[in-house]
């Protein structure tokens, strides 16, 4: 599925991402060695078994990333020109070897660029993982959360 043009964004209206994927120790420690981040809990299963989490943890600014992923199908793939801004950020729970996310984005903000050629929408991006005892949709997990600011072409302003 193609993004999504500057003028097919609703302001309010909540994007179900229908990709999933379970997050493999591979992707973990590939995403650690990739950006140098030598974290133990998140590579050292002795160390991280004595932590309170009592096991290695998944990156979570790969956690981030892969929520941006799944989202951009939906949203911006082919129809952005920039991603702006990633803010308010947060990882209510962690992410363990294993565990499928999937990801919802709701429109919260939009506008057009001053020269009326673009227009900026802003994003609350949702990450979840696949559980049976969170709060979220289906008893789901949140795992991860953020503001997403892109800014996106206007289809009689594409190429």
């Amino acid at each position: 599925m193609a993004g999504r043009y500057y003028e097919e964004f609703e302001v309010g209206e909540t994007i179900e991402h229908a990709k999933r994927r379970t997050v493999s120790e591979a992707d973990n420690q590939s995403f650690c060695d990739m950006t140098m981040n030598q974290q133990p809990l998140h590579l050292d299963a002795e160390f991280a078994a004595d932590t309170q989490f009592g096991g290695r943890l998944v990156n979570g600014l790969y956690t981030m990333s892969l929520a941006v992923g799944l989202s951009i199908p939906d949203t911006t793939d082919g129809t952005i020109v920039a991603n702006l801004s990633y803010d308010n950020v947060e990882h209510p729970n962690p992410v363990y070897h294993g565990d499928t996310l999937y990801a919802r984005s709701t429109v919260t903000d939009k506008r057009e660029t001053s020269d009326g050629e673009r227009g900026v929408v802003t994003m609350h991006v949702e990450a979840y993982k696949v559980s049976e005892d969170g709060d979220g949709p289906d008893g789901d997990t949140l795992v991860c959360e953020f503001d997403r600011t892109a800014l996106s072409l206007k289809r009689e302003h594409a190429e």
